[in-house]
Formats: structure tokens, C-alpha cells, sequence
């Protein structure tokens, strides 16, 4: 078989399976054999921690949203871990003026997973909520999240992320589609055993089902659930836990936040090698299809191209309509990406978002290879870590 002809169907293979076939099957295994759940009534005490660097600009609604929860007031508390923030963040908090919230400081900027590590080092609650510091969270979050809980099997749970659209652009509406494809698959793997990551806006742990992770860990809202999993428990999703927020409106803004999710997705695959052991982690088939295979996929994207084109040279009517195709989503992609207002079609919008995402694959690899400081977080809202991560996620 001529090698061009391989390296096409090979190509075409991966990408068929990972954005086709892979929700397929998670569809129909989630709905042949799901695995219950023993939800009920719950409510043990609660910390909601809450790592922030110079969030001064959302800090103050966050909080407000965290102690309007309906969950009994003198279960639930908040701590406020400031990684060197040089803002007025601080002062707000302090200004809060209620028992519950609680500060800690930290004079030196060492990053989330450091903050992390100590912060919940120091709890008592056997329960623990964490959150961004920009999301606001639906009144319900709380207790949506713990009532998961009452099935001594769940280790952790994630909320729901939701996309605000008051404003939203073209190129927003792109990312929100993306998001929500990304949600309904998180959802079918909760079914069968464990969602791979969880909303870094917004989750729930046991206390006992955490490991301290490295201090340059840049995907906590990754590695802390897999470690729940590896540990023998669950981690679920939690359609009515919400937390909102607004999705980036430019691939410029974007850029910056998903490359950093996606060196995350690589330090991951190296740091953690356990990770892909079949005796170690029970979800395996559900990682490799959910992260690693994404991580291939411009890789495929490439090799489908250039093969397509040395067969079409070839003189292959066939191969010829094949990259006719080829050319056109890419073309529609370019207008897209060039041309703000071409997203208001949806062949435009939908191929500027696939084909952005992927580039950022290729750039998140670049980041892992040459920053070392990637797990430090960046000022500005745009790049503040997050998991909508159609990464973290491709969150």
C-alpha cells in the first residue's frame, strides 16, 4: 500500500476518533451501563478556598456569591490564599467584615499549586470547595456539590461552568459551542466511573482523597482529580453546581490562556507517567481518548494534509475532492480568524475555533519546552487560569 495512502487513513483515523467516535462510544456506554450514584441530603462543614493573584477587580463579587450560598452559615467558611498579590486585593477581603472569611497572605508570588498544598495542608473540614477568583457561583453551588458526597466512592465533583452571552462575539459563541461539547463529554465519563478533570472554577474534594501536588504543577484542576482517581475513588460531574463567567471574545485573547492550559497537558504527560499505566489508572481509555489524543491531533491534521496532497498530485480524482474539502475548512477558518466579522456564518466560526485550538496545541508545546515559570499565573482576566479548558481541554 502506497506509504502517502497509510499515513492518510491513519491520520484520518485519529481525528474520526477523537472528536466522532470517542463521544460516540462514551454515549452509548453511559447510557448501557451507567454506574449510580448515592446522592442525598448532606451537609458536613465546608471550606471554600479560594487562590487569587491581584484579583482586586472580581475578588469583592466573588466572595459575595460564596456567602450568599444556601448552605447553613455556620458550617461553611471561606479562605482567601493571596500568592503575592500586589493589588488591593488584600485590603478587600480584609474589608469584608465577616467571621467566616478568612485570609492568608502570602508575601512571595510561588504559585497556585503551592498555595494549594498549604492552604488545604491546614484544614480541619473534611470537606473542601475550590474555586477561581473570578466566577461567580450560583447560590445552589455548594450544596449541589456536597450532597455527591453522602456515596463514601467520590472523591471529588466538579461544577458546571456556564457562559454568560449578554455581549458575547462571534468567536465567543465559537469557544461556548466548543465548551459545551467539552461538558457533555465530561458528563458521559462521569456516568461510566470518573470525568477526566474537573472546572477549575469550580469543585469539590475529600479532604482525604488529596495528595500534595509539585509546586510547579500548572494544571491543578487535572492532576489533583487523577490523583483522586488513582487513589480508587470518583470524581463526578455536577450539572447543577454552577459557577459563571464569560468566554474569551478573540483568538488573541484566548491564545494566551489555552497555550498555558495546553503546556499544563504536556508537563502532565511526563511529570506523572503513572498516569498511563492500565493497572494504575481505572480510566485510562478515557484519558488517552480525552487528552492525550488531542495533543496528536495537529499532528494528524498535517500528516492528513500533505498525504492528501501527494496523492492528489498523483492524479486521484478522489484524493482530488478529498483536498478540495481539505482546503475549504481551512479556508473558511482563515476568513474566520482574519475577518471578525465572517464568524457570523457557521462554517466560518466553527472552523476559526477548531482549527485555533489545535494551533494552540502546538504553541502549549512550545511552552512547556522553553518556560519554566508557565505555573505562575499571569496578570489580566484574559489569562488567569481557568478549566473551560476545551483542554484542560483542547480543560
Amino acid at each position: 500500500m502506497n506509504g502517502s495512502l497509510i499515513v492518510f487513513i491513519v491520520c484520518l483515523c485519529l481525528l474520526g476518533y477523537t472528536f466522532a467516535g470517542y463521544p460516540l462510544v462514551l454515549l452509548v456506554w453511559s447510557r448501557w451501563r451507567p454506574r449510580p450514584v448515592a446522592c442525598a441530603s448532606f451537609e458536613p462543614p465546608v471550606t471554600i478556598v479560594i487562590c487569587v493573584f491581584n484579583g482586586a477587580a472580581s475578588i469583592a463579587g466573588k466572595l459575595a456569591s460564596c456567602l450568599e450560598q444556601d448552605y447553613p452559615k455556620a458550617l461553611l467558611r471561606v479562605i482567601v490564599a493571596s500568592d503575592g498579590s500586589t493589588d488591593s486585593t488584600e485590603e478587600i477581603v480584609r474589608q469584608i467584615g465577616d467571621r467566616r472569611v478568612e485570609l492568608i497572605a502570602f508575601p512571595e508570588r510561588r504559585g497556585k499549586a503551592t498555595c494549594l498544598n498549604e492552604v488545604i495542608g491546614s484544614c480541619t473540614e473534611e470537606f473542601l470547595v475550590l474555586s477561581d477568583a473570578r466566577q461567580r457561583l450560583d447560590r445552589g453551588a455548594v450544596r449541589a456539590l456536597l450532597r455527591n458526597f453522602a456515596d463514601p466512592a467520590v472523591g471529588g465533583v466538579s461544577g458546571q461552568l456556564v457562559f454568560t452571552v449578554d455581549g458575547i462575539t462571534p468567536y465567543g459563541e465559537s469557544l461556548d459551542a466548543y465548551w459545551r461539547y467539552e461538558k457533555s463529554l465530561r458528563r458521559a465519563e462521569s456516568a461510566i466511573h470518573s470525568s477526566v478533570g474537573v472546572t477549575g472554577a469550580l469543585y469539590a474534594l475529600r479532604r482525604a482523597a488529596f495528595a500534595a501536588i509539585p509546586a510547579d504543577t500548572i494544571l491543578d484542576d487535572l492532576l489533583i482529580p487523577m490523583q483522586v482517581v488513582l487513589g480508587g475513588r470518583r470524581v463526578l460531574f455536577e450539572d447543577a453546581a454552577l459557577a459563571f463567567d464569560v468566554p474569551s471574545q478573540s483568538a488573541t485573547i484566548e491564545r494566551a490562556r489555552k497555550t498555558r492550559t495546553l503546556a499544563g497537558n504536556f508537563q502532565l504527560l511526563t511529570a506523572h507517567p503513572q498516569l498511563l499505566l492500565p493497572w494504575r489508572n481505572p480510566i485510562l481509555l478515557q484519558f488517552l481518548s480525552h487528552k492525550v489524543a488531542r495533543l496528536l491531533a495537529p499532528a494528524a491534521l498535517a500528516g492528513a494534509l500533505i498525504s492528501n496532497l501527494l496523492l492528489a498530485l498523483n492524479g486521484s480524482a478522489l484524493f482530488g475532492l478529498f483536498l478540495a474539502v481539505q482546503l475549504v475548512a481551512y479556508a473558511c477558518a482563515a476568513c474566520g480568524l482574519l475577518w471578525p466579522a465572517a464568524n457570523r456564518f457557521l462554517p466560518a466560526k466553527l472552523s476559526a475555533g477548531f482549527v485555533s485550538l489545535n494551533w494552540f496545541v502546538v504553541l502549549g508545546l512550545f511552552q512547556f519546552l522553553g518556560n519554566r515559570h508557565a505555573h505562575l499565573w499571569q496578570t489580566g482576566p484574559s489569562v488567569q487560569p481557568e478549566a473551560h479548558d476545551p483542554a484542560g481541554d483542547p480543560r
